[in-house]
């Protein structure tokens, strides 16, 4: 027992030491890559920074809870931030992967087409995790927004979001055959989610039918979510389940129909 668990401790460390160093290197990659820093952090971070600026959006609303429309968008650029990233970045880099033979070479070598596919996900997790906290900590320290008033109910609701809006991307990456059609897949569904999370016309202001659509959606379920947070409370089942629905139907999906070459 002894002499096989000395053999195979190296093998171990050896392959959780390779995970590590493709981790770094894709994470490095997503870094050089304009969509992820620019669009998905620089741009909601500009748009939060603006609209910060305008002093009529500072103003308490009674029909939000006293929350401010800023208050409203800090929560709508955090997933505008996770969409970008599971929407574009993800889609367009594992899909260029595949289009040009990345995926069917790696299934030849020890490191596996599944570790890189895991090193891509965990680097764009980071980034959004660092934007989440970039955006909370401007919003406050710029502007004087509180943080979420219930953070676990905040924590979870991201974590939800960010795995339902990875899992979707994943699923677009199994489904299109290339890069430009992940790109044109993941813009298409981009503008009508950020829609029904309130980007243009907040939740509360839509017609009751839109409300209860966008309530269905992956974004506007996280919105829902995070609103609550805000509120001071732990966000309600509905949101929650419908993150975790989407999250775990299209991880199956994607798994069961993902192809690597």
């Amino acid at each position: 027992m002894s002499a096989l668990t000395t053999a195979t401790a190296p093998v171990t460390a050896k392959r959780g030491s390779i995970t590590w160093k493709l981790i770094k290197a894709e994470s490095r990659l997503c870094l050089r890559d304009k969509v992820g820093p620019i669009w998905g952090v620089g741009c909601p971070l500009l748009v939060l920074i603006i609209l910060g600026s305008i002093p009529a959006l500072r103003e308490r609303q009674e029909a939000a809870g006293g929350l401010t429309i800023f208050d409203l968008y800090v929560p709508v650029l955090i997933l505008f931030n996770l969409a970008i990233l599971a929407m574009t970045a993800l889609p367009t880099t594992l899909a260029g992967y595949r289009e040009n033979g990345v995926l069917r070479r790696m299934r030849t070598t020890p490191i596996g087409p599944v570790r890189l596919l895991a090193a891509q996900l965990v680097a764009n997790f980071a980034i959004a995790l660092v934007a989440m906290l970039l955006f909370l900590a401007v919003a406050g320290f710029g502007f004087g927004v509180q943080l979420p008033r219930h953070l676990f109910g905040f924590t979870v609701a991201w974590l939800l979001g960010a795995a339902a809006l990875l899992a979707i991307g994943l699923l677009v990456t199994a489904l299109v055959p290339g890069r430009n059609a992940a790109s044109a897949t993941g813009t298409a569904l981009f503008f009508p989610m950020m829609f029904f999370a309130g980007l243009w016309v907040p939740i509360t202001q839509m017609p009751p039918l839109l409300q209860t659509i966008s309530h269905y959606t992956p974004l506007g379920a996280g919105m829902q979510a995070f609103q609550d947070a805000y509120l001071g409370h732990f966000p309600s089942a509905v949101p929650l389940l419908t993150l975790a629905a989407y999250a775990a139907g299209c991880a199956l999906v994607a798994v069961r129909w993902f192809r690597w070459e």
